[in-house]
């Protein structure tokens, strides 16, 4: 139905009086009954019963005006979320994320995002690199937070996040002392990793670090999730290597240190389509950007706590 007749109708049915009608509308009273003609002519039913002295609402007419009035409410809603969309203001955000993200700030930049934007929706999506790229492909995400990977040419990656990677131990391992960890002295120590399928990238980067220190690491076990890994080297199952961020488990079975000399770093990219910029998207980068930058000091200073 055309909206503007829809209007048209619903002001003479609740002033049920063309002469006012028209003034509401600021439109010439017989522009209005030619209008309203038409559309019941369009629609092949009376709509309005009309006398010299008075027009009433038919049957008909009475079942449209409220038919009437919610769709035009409707569609008033329409084009304001779309207004609001176009500045970054409303509508639907789908974000895949590696599960590491839950300690850079995303919880509380979703949180506070969402109080601060009422008319946006965040949908978040756990999913590890390949299927993130393959997500954004499809569009079925909007945007990624994912590790290094082969990104096809329509994907853009940036990264947001970069940080060393730490020595994870038992407390009682007898390392755990130091303050750094030569790598070379665990090369007797059975290792937990990722599954080359769940990361391919990380498990040749951390391999890759060991071989250059001399040797091959054993790898025991194999984990999915950096939770997995850090709790099952609190249960005395091997050692690892996690990014800094991992820190903030203060799983008190297991201990970070710093490893002497190394340049293996943890990085976190954002993933997007092509030139597709999206307002509401850019401003959550940003929410996500001060998150992380405030978990990261709220981290420094539980640590200085500590050392003092």
């Amino acid at each position: 139905m055309d909206l503007k007749q829809l209007r048209y109708f619903v002001a003479v049915a609740e002033e049920l009086h063309f002469g006012r009608a028209a003034k509401r509308l600021f439109i010439s009273q017989p522009a209005l009954s030619f209008d309203i003609r038409k559309f019941e002519e369009r629609l092949g039913v009376q709509l309005l019963a009309r006398t010299n002295k008075s027009v009433t609402l038919t049957n008909a007419g009475q079942v449209l005006l409220g038919e009437a009035r919610r769709l035009l409410l409707q569609a008033s809603e329409a084009e304001r979320i779309t207004v609001r969309s176009a500045h970054g203001l409303a509508g639907r955000l789908r974000i895949g994320f590696v599960n590491s993200m839950l300690y850079r700030g995303m919880p509380q930049a979703v949180s506070r995002f969402e109080a601060d934007h009422p008319g946006v929706e965040i949908v978040l999506k756990e999913m590890n690199t390949s299927e993130q790229v393959h997500a954004i492909q499809r569009m079925q995400i909007d945007m990624g937070y994912a590790h290094w990977g082969n990104f096809p040419s329509d994907v853009i990656s940036t990264t947001v996040f970069s940080e060393p990677f730490l020595c994870c131990l038992p407390v009682d391992h007898p390392l755990a002392r130091k303050r750094k960890v030569d790598l070379r002295a665990l090369a007797q120590a059975p290792f937990i990793l990722f599954p080359r399928t769940v990361s391919p990238h990380y498990h040749d980067l951390i391999i890759a670090q060991c071989v250059s220190a001399g040797f091959s690491p054993q790898i025991r076990h194999e984990a999915r999730l950096w939770q997995t890994v850090v709790t099952m080297v609190g249960f005395g199952m091997g050692v690892a290597l996690v990014p800094y961020t991992l820190r903030q488990l203060r799983d008190p079975r297991v201990c970070f240190l710093p490893l002497h000399g190394q340049t293996l770093r943890s990085e976190v990219l954002l993933l997007r389509r092509g030139a597709d910029a999206e307002p509401v998207a850019d401003r959550f980068v940003e929410y996500l950007r001060d998150a992380g930058a405030a978990a990261q000091r709220t981290q420094h200073s539980r640590e200085a706590a500590r050392a003092r």
